[in-house]
This record gives structure tokens, C-alpha cells and sequence, in this order.
């Protein structure tokens, strides 16, 4: 597959997504690139705005599996994992396969389970593999974790802890759409042109064979010496800054260039630019610093701060 078949592929099912996800171009384009990087990707966003929606629209243009998992406070480690148990028939002990042993999975409302069922995805997402009963057992590929969050509802959540969060490859924030955008998504819904199983009467536009190779492009994309060392430099940057209390760590500047050779693929070039980088380094390390104290009484963004600190690193001229 060539750089510009790759690029129509994906563009078919950024306009699937579009067609399903009014108004929310940038959050397709960044979920898409965590999908070309070959990482996970958690979604934060107020209820109502299509968290959900994006990611079951996505299934349906993939042809591998999907399952979903509803995360609540009673939700056990093994739930998600599976279990040995023992089988009175055959007379002897099998293995129950968790929801996880599939190409896509939605772990929905991650924050309203506790942090020992939160823990049990992070062996599943940083090695791909399920151990039970001292057993490793490997996930299926391509495998994806696509997480969501609701940021204003504090009442039975449970914060996801700092090593959970650096798993994932992107924070991606859905925000209010447009005036014009919310019109036309009412105008549409109400309709009936557009309904919540409208993207699963569709064919699917990747398989997982096909998706697998479009990773592995992704991955074979060229980084000139000067980019690569750019994308370090803005990761490094996090910590010498006195906004930042806690920076970013080595792993972001390993999913900072992963991501950046993914959007470079999308934009349909075969090389990484110094604007790839930039723009995809805010969902990359948002989740992975803390900002002072100082800065969250001056009511500063995450964002907010990191744009201070990127503005300081000069970008080379490639």
C-alpha cells in the first residue's frame, strides 16, 4: 500500500466520522492518529458530546472485533482480565477470556472504577498480554484501548493514577460544538437522516490486516535527525520549566514522534515536519505533566502552560 492509497483509506473514515461526529474534525483527526500509531487513546469530555458515539462509528469502519466495557465501582479486575474456572462437564479447570481479547476496546466511565480494576488494564496496555494463573496469554492485533471520562462528575470517580495515564499515547478533550455545527447536528438527528446505529449498516473500510499495515507504515515514516531532536527538546522542556511541577518523561518523547509520524501519513507525506510535531505534542504530553500551584490559582490551563513552554524551544528549519 503507497502513501496515497493510505491517505484515502483514512479519509474515507475521517468522513465517516465526520458524517457521525458533527463539528469535532480535530478530535477524529487525533483519534485516527492514535490508531495509525498503534496506541491508546483516552477521551475526556463533558456528557452528551458523542464520546461514546465517536468510538462505536469507529467499530463500524473496522472489520476486526469490538467490545465495550461499562465501568463502574463494582467492576472487578477479573470482569475485564477473565478467569480460570473450573468446568464440571470436561472435568477440569478452562480459561474464561475477559472482554479485553479483542481488536477494539471502549473502556467507558474509566474514572467510576477503582484503582485496583483501573490497574488491571495497564499490563494489558503497555504489553498487550493477559497474565492468569501465571499464564501470559496474548491479546489479538491490532489492539486498541479507547477510554472516556466525564471531567465534571466527581461523586463515586476515582482519578486515574499517573502510571495509567502515561499508557496512554493521547488525551484528546471534546469540547462544545459550534453554533453552526450544533444546528446542523440537530437539524440532522431530528431529521431522522442521522440515528445511533446509522454507522453499523455501513461496510467497514479497513480490516485488520489492512490497518496493521498501515501501522507498519507509519512506522517506517522518516524523521529527519533535526525533528527528532526538536520533539526531545519540547518534551525536555517540561521539566525545566517552573510552571511545570512534574514534566514529562522519556515515554512521551517516544509516543511524541509515534504520533507525529502518524499525522505525517494522514496528511499524506512520507516525511515528519516541525508543524507535525508541535501540533500533536498537546494531546501527547497534557496528561503527563502537573502544573504548579501557582499557575492553577492564576487559573492557567494545562494547555495554557505548555503553549509558554513550546514557544521557548526554537524549531529547526527542515
Amino acid at each position: 500500500m503507497d502513501i496515497n492509497l493510505a491517505k484515502d483509506k483514512l479519509n474515507n473514515i475521517k468522513n465517516a466520522l465526520n458524517t457521525v461526529l458533527i463539528g469535532q474534525e480535530n478530535v477524529v483527526d487525533q483519534v485516527l492518529i492514535a490508531l495509525l500509531a498503534n496506541g491508546h487513546i483516552l477521551i475526556e469530555g463533558v456528557p452528551g458530546l458523542g464520546k461514546t458515539l465517536l468510538v462505536r462509528a469507529l467499530s463500524g469502519c473496522f472489520a476486526g472485533d469490538f467490545k465495550r466495557i461499562q465501568f463502574t465501582p463494582d467492576l472487578m479486575p477479573s470482569d475485564i482480565t477473565g478467569h480460570v474456572m473450573y468446568d464440571n462437564e470436561a472435568n477440569k479447570f478452562r480459561m474464561r477470556s475477559g472482554p479485553v481479547f479483542t481488536n477494539l476496546l471502549l473502556a467507558d466511565e474509566i474514572n467510576r472504577a477503582p484503582a485496583k480494576t483501573q490497574s488491571a488494564l495497564l499490563e494489558v496496555m503497555q504489553e498487550r498480554q493477559v497474565t492468569i494463573e501465571g499464564h501470559a496469554k496474548d491479546l489479538p492485533h491490532p489492539f486498541m484501548v479507547l477510554a472516556t471520562q466525564n471531567p465534571i462528575d466527581q461523586e463515586g470517580t476515582y482519578p486515574l493514577p499517573e502510571a495509567q495515564l502515561d499508557r496512554f499515547l493521547m488525551k484528546v478533550f471534546i469540547e462544545y460544538p459550534s453554533l453552526e455545527n450544533e444546528i446542523a447536528l440537530s437539524k440532522t438527528v431530528t431529521s431522522g437522516t442521522l440515528s445511533d446505529d446509522t454507522f453499523l449498516k455501513s461496510d467497514p473500510i479497513v480490516t485488520p490486516d489492512e490497518l496493521l499495515e498501515l501501522q507498519k507504515m507509519a512506522s517506517n515514516i522518516v524523521i529527519d535527525d533535526q525533528v527528532t531532536e526538536y520533539a526531545v527538546k519540547l518534551v525536555r522542556a517540561t521539566r525545566e520549566n517552573s510552571s511545570i511541577q512534574h514534566g514529562a518523561g522519556p515515554r512521551a518523547s517516544i509516543a511524541l514522534l509515534r504520533a507525529a509520524k502518524a499525522k505525517a501519513v494522514i496528511n499524506g507525506n512520507d516525511f515528519v515536519t516541525p508543524d507535525d510535531v508541535k501540533a500533536i505534542a498537546y494531546p501527547v504530553i497534557r496528561h503527563r505533566i502537573s502544573i504548579s500551584a501557582e499557575m492553577e490559582i492564576n487559573g492557567l490551563t494545562h494547555d495554557q502552560v505548555l503553549l509558554q513552554v513550546f514557544n521557548q524551544v526554537e524549531a529547526p528549519r527542515v
